[in-house]
């Protein structure tokens, strides 16, 4: 039986997850549910395209809603208002607010009977994966993590929706002292500021207060506001022809010892290299729709993290299959 996907938002993500259900033989795109005139709205390989307002219209219909909105403003009220009523992905990336919005979703997903997986991507996400199994293989040590060069989504989101911004990209970099200090093994102390530092390009509306987005975007907490932040004011033409790409990346090292004086160290590194920060993300995201299925399928319901899913049942490939290929 294929699994059958909604896709509620389309834009970059939402596009990349139409894309991602094509590289997977066990499931079907039902269509794109946006906030749009579904008549404006073409799809990249023909799906048909709903109003938002029409989703519960379809609820018989699909087995997982893969949600494609943003972590600032959409995903803490779409992620609980819509697991009333289907089983859910998103990648909602604010990890401070994560405690909360598990326990808001869980407890309508707990009563509905519904599977929500919450902050799917790769950090949150892949990147939380390594971390937990990192410490757990070397609990005498640190955890580093770090992002870039490369755009984030949700950073540029964020940006986006300050009144008078018209558009923007934002890179968040590595500082390149940190990242050897690492990999070295010598265990430093970071500041979150001794990390990173991140660099905004914005596009604002004409008449727009350029300090006071300025100093909104720099102090924005979970955002930057522990970062040094430096922005960009630019046109719309430049931001195209320079900044229209998506690329991303980062790595996790987990730095540990062993032995009875920690005299053997040992550095452990997941690496990401990303062309399309969307794409890659929305792959996550489908790949955590077919585990939401089957959690859902075999009664574990309410929210869940990559924490809560047994490995295998993010592949397409059976147990038996796993088995021979790859253990």
């Amino acid at each position: 039986m294929s699994i059958r996907i909604g896709i509620y938002g389309y834009g970059n993500l939402g596009r990349g997850v139409e894309l991602a259900i094509q590289q997977n033989p066990d499931m079907t795109a039902v269509g794109v549910f946006t906030r749009r005139d579904p008549n404006t709205v073409k799809t990249l390989t023909g799906i048909p395209v709903y109003a938002a307002n029409d989703v519960l219209k379809m609820q018989k219909d699909i087995d997982v809603m893969i949600l494609c909105g943003g972590s600032a403003t959409d995903l803490p009220t779409q992620t609980p208002e819509l697991a009333q009523y289907f089983n859910v992905v998103d990648s909602f990336d604010t990890h401070a607010k994560i405690p909360a919005h598990v326990a808001n979703v869980q407890a309508v997903a707990e009563n509905a009977k519904t599977t929500a997986l919450i902050s799917a991507g790769w950090d949150p996400g892949m990147f939380s994966l390594a971390r937990l199994y990192g410490g757990a293989v070397l609990p005498e040590g640190k955890d580093y993590t770090f992002w870039g060069k490369g755009v984030s989504q949700g950073h540029s989101e964020a940006i986006r929706r300050i009144d008078g911004v018209a558009d923007a990209k934002q890179y968040t970099i590595p500082i390149e002292k940190a990242v050897r200090a690492v990999r070295a093994g010598e265990n430093p102390e970071l500041a979150t500021a001794e990390k990173h530092e991140r660099e905004c390009f914005v596009v604002v509306k004409e008449g727009a207060d350029k300090a006071r987005i300025e100093n909104e975007i720099k102090s924005m907490p979970n955002y930057f506001a522990e970062y040094n932040t430096t922005v960009h004011f630019i046109s719309q033409e430049e931001l195209n022809e320079k900044h229209g790409g998506l690329p991303h990346g980062g790595v996790v090292i987990r730095s540990g010892a062993t032995g009875i004086d920690k005299q053997h160290k040992h550095v452990v590194e997941y690496s990401l290299k990303l062309d399309s920060n969307a794409e890659f993300t929305s792959s996550v995201l489908v790949a955590c729709a077919r585990a939401v299925y089957r959690l859902n399928q075999g009664g574990m319901y309410g929210c869940k993290t990559l924490f809560d899913v047994p490995p295998a049942y993010l592949s397409v490939k059976s147990r038996e299959e796993l088995l021979k290929t790859l253990l």
